[in-house]
């Protein structure tokens, strides 16, 4: 029994000399640290660690091999400093301009075409007058009829002569108590129609006089003949005066139908 007990002792001795050996090793490099726990307050509350707020350096104490202390401050993360890196700038695209297109200048209003007056059916149409004289009066009611040359013709149609024309042909009764007389005028410019109009209005009003004058076909009946039956017509630059005492509508008629 004593030999098992010392065996024992034994065994005991060399583990604890092993571990001195071993724990000296180890502990020589950092001193053991005393673990107190916290203090209880006298009202038996427990102080809890206050918690190092941020931004504050956090304080540590080290000891040292002879009991004494280091306060060490906490190692605090250096920032490193932010790398000047370029920045990197959006691609920008140039804009894209709209397309332009070529001025295009406005066109022209289309030219309307100018409107011509319709030809006169007289003006487009060339009118023998003498022969058309002769078809008129070539009936077995119409009075004998004599041509109103140089003299004759100024006294019957003042101003007449002096105005240009193609044609100009005038017939006049051979009896002056019979009424009968055309005159047919072809004017070079178309400003004188009215001018031959006014001749032949004259010619009508001196054969037909008035209350003070007695007019230039003499007789009543001749005179109410040149009243009644007289027609002024114009058809383009011709221009026509007839004067019967039957029949001058139906002369107008046909001088009409030259230039239907």
């Amino acid at each position: 029994m004593k030999k098992r007990l010392i065996a024992l002792l034994l065994a005991l001795s060399m583990t604890a000399v092993l571990a001195a050996c071993g724990g000296g090793k180890d502990d020589a490099g950092a001193p053991e640290q005393e673990v107190t726990a916290p203090a209880e307050d006298v009202d038996g509350t427990v102080d809890q660690p206050q918690e190092t707020p941020e931004g504050e350096e956090e304080i540590s104490e080290t000891q040292n091999a002879d009991g004494s202390s280091t306060e060490l401050d906490a190692a605090v993360p250096e920032e490193k400093p932010a790398e000047n890196q370029p920045t990197e700038k959006p691609v920008e695209k140039p804009a894209q301009k709209p397309s332009e297109k070529p001025i295009q200048k406005p066109a022209a209003p289309a030219e309307k075409p100018v409107e011509k007056p319709a030809d006169d059916p007289a003006e487009s149409k060339s009118v023998d007058l003498t022969a058309f004289y002769e078809s008129a009066f070539s009936g077995d009611n119409m009075p004998a009829m004599m041509q109103a040359e140089g003299e004759v013709l100024d006294s019957f149609y003042p101003g007449l002569s002096a105005i240009k024309t193609n044609q100009c042909a005038v017939y006049t009764a051979m009896i002056s108590a019979a009424v009968g007389e055309i005159a047919l005028v072809e004017v070079q410019n178309s400003a004188d129609v009215q001018a031959v109009k006014d001749i032949f209005q004259a010619r009508v009003n001196y054969q037909v006089g008035d209350d003070q004058n007695p007019g230039g076909a003499w007789y009543p009946q001749t005179i109410e003949g040149w009243k009644n039956g007289n027609r002024i017509v114009s058809n383009g630059n011709y221009v026509m005066l007839v004067a019967l005492s039957e029949g001058a509508d139906d002369v107008v008629n046909s001088f009409n139908a030259l230039f239907a």
